[in-house]
């Protein structure tokens, strides 16, 4: 579903009326407009190398990836707490097995 487009400002969007102002007309993308994109690392190289992609390797791992097929019921649980579901699954296995 596609986004309203504001004609004129209207406070309460998380921007001023400043900013309002100074983005001036932007007119819609045509297709031709997305053709000729380019990606951004392709811009702007030495930007794109600067920035920090994740946390990075730990230096000494604690935890291991793997796969789990787990119910959705029990997802949707966890996932419902909030933020850190994953670790709070592992908190839990850890308690239930008695692994400090």
């Amino acid at each position: 579903m596609a986004k309203k487009t504001l004609k004129a400002f209207q406070p309460g969007h998380g921007y001023t009326k400043q900013d309002w102002d100074e983005v001036g007309d932007n007119p819609q993308w045509t297709v031709d407009d997305f053709a000729k994109a380019r990606p951004f690392a392709e811009v702007f190289p030495d930007l794109a190398d600067s920035i920090r992609r994740g946390r990075g390797p730990n230096k000494a791992p604690t935890k291991k990836l793997v796969s789990l097929r787990l119910s959705r019921e029990v997802i949707d649980k966890y996932k419902a707490g909030g933020d850190g579901w994953q670790s709070r699954i592992d908190a839990d296995l850890r308690r239930i097995n008695k692994i400090k």
